[in-house]
């Protein structure tokens, strides 16, 4: 029986903010190192009655807006049809993300997130002999997939900025036996972001030592930054052979759990995954969001406006405690805590507030924060304070675990 989209909302006890958290965009990104190479989605347990404030995946905290879940659940009675067809297909998206750029349909390829296109990129261009460049830390999806893979992966250390350490990578890339580069701008965790005159620097010299290496620059936090130095790579990914940007409706859009992604590059550039991309990769409900929030450019501007307010607020308050977080570029923070994250993260567990999983190699000091609304925000940093004293006090008495 059809379902109208009034019928639907009693069904799920609709009111606005019901169905706008139900389809919102806060996933389960996994919050721990060992629960991701798993496979599962592990996360800590709060006391009983203590309400969530989760600030550890970087998602957007208001999710989509108002024009994308409406076009959403209009899309509940084609939910038995295939993508290709519904309507709109995911062809017509392919088409609107070409018309967006400028370019022609083949110069686009769609993926489950932007991680499908990661982990295709690695399958073509990583092999026994031909290494996969990234930094650490970094964005783990092509350093995890290709190690499970037994493939060769040389990680260059992020450098005392906690920026991609730009010269090491090129060093690595130019050995002649690199097959792909992974470049995350701006970084996740550390958030960092190197401006695009330094991006097409090592591009070019990337590309005069070693023709055949691929250079994927991924752009998932493109929305977010504001430092008038960055520069999207997309003109260098369309102009240059071997080179592509992965970008995502994840972040600014609100849509992670719709898990719509894309590549944009040369067509003969992306030929390797476009015939890798799986069948049916995109659900028609992830496919008209997109296409909606293409037309809603105000709600990417108004997100960007809002997660900048916040991010400086919790800058600011986090170093008034002392804590120094990175440079920020994006929505979250890499911040020098003083204790192992494990202890923090509890320590904030207890109290409500969820923040991000270890990432090593720094994971002894550093805390990835993700920023959240102004209000939870403010609820946070209270427990931030509350919880650096608690350790630091524990610590002093000799209590902390592991003798850290």
């Amino acid at each position: 029986m059809p379902v109208s989209r009034r019928g639907f909302l009693r069904l799920i006890g609709a009111d606005g903010a019901t169905h706008g958290a139900w389809l919102s965009a806060r996933g389960l990104e996994a919050h721990f190192a060992d629960a991701q190479a798993q496979g599962q989605r592990a996360r800590p347990v709060l006391p009983p009655g203590v309400e969530e404030i989760r600030i550890s995946s970087n998602e957007n905290p208001l999710g989509p807006g108002r024009a994308v879940l409406d076009a959403m659940i209009g899309k509940f009675p084609e939910a038995g049809r295939y993508p290709f067809n519904a309507s709109p297909t995911d062809s017509a998206l392919v088409s609107a993300l070409a018309d967006r750029f400028r370019v022609k349909t083949d110069s686009i390829v769609l993926g489950a997130g932007s991680q499908e296109i990661l982990k295709n990129a690695v399958r073509a261009w990583v092999t026994p002999e031909k290494s996969l460049v990234t930094s650490l830390p970094t964005f783990e999806n092509c350093t995890n997939f290709a190690k499970r893979q037994k493939l060769p992966v040389a990680e260059v250390k992020v450098d005392s900025a906690m920026r991609l350490d730009v010269e090491a990578m090129i060093a690595a890339a130019s050995k002649g036996d690199a097959g792909l580069v992974f470049f995350n701008n701006p970084n996740n965790p550390t958030a960092t972001v190197h401006g695009g005159k330094t991006v097409a620097d090592m591009v070019e010299r990337i590309r005069k030592a070693s023709p055949s290496t691929v250079i994927l620059i991924d752009e998932a936090y493109h929305e977010y930054v504001t430092d008038p130095a960055y520069e999207s790579a997309v003109p260098i990914a369309l102009s240059t052979p071997n080179v592509l940007v992965a970008r995502t409706f994840s972040k600014a859009y609100g849509l992670a759990g719709m898990r719509i992604g894309f590549a944009i590059g040369r067509a003969e550039t992306l030929k390797p995954l476009a015939a890798m991309r799986m069948p049916y990769n995109v659900s028609a409900f992830g496919v008209v969001a997109a296409m909606t929030s293409l037309g809603d450019p105000m709600h990417v501007a108004n997100e960007r406006a809002r997660n900048t307010d916040v991010r400086a607020f919790t800058m600011k308050a986090l170093l008034e405690m002392g804590v120094k977080p990175a440079d920020s570029q994006a929505n979250f923070l890499f911040a020098d805590v003083g204790m192992p994250a494990k202890d923090f993260r509890e320590a904030c567990a207890k109290q409500g507030v969820v923040v991000g999983r270890d990432f090593p190699p720094f994971e002894k000091t550093h805390c990835r924060i993700s920023i959240g609304t102004m209000a939870e925000m403010q609820r946070a940093v209270e427990v931030f304070r509350s919880a650096l004293k608690t350790t630091t006090t524990t610590a002093a008495s000799g209590g902390a675990k592991g003798g850290r």
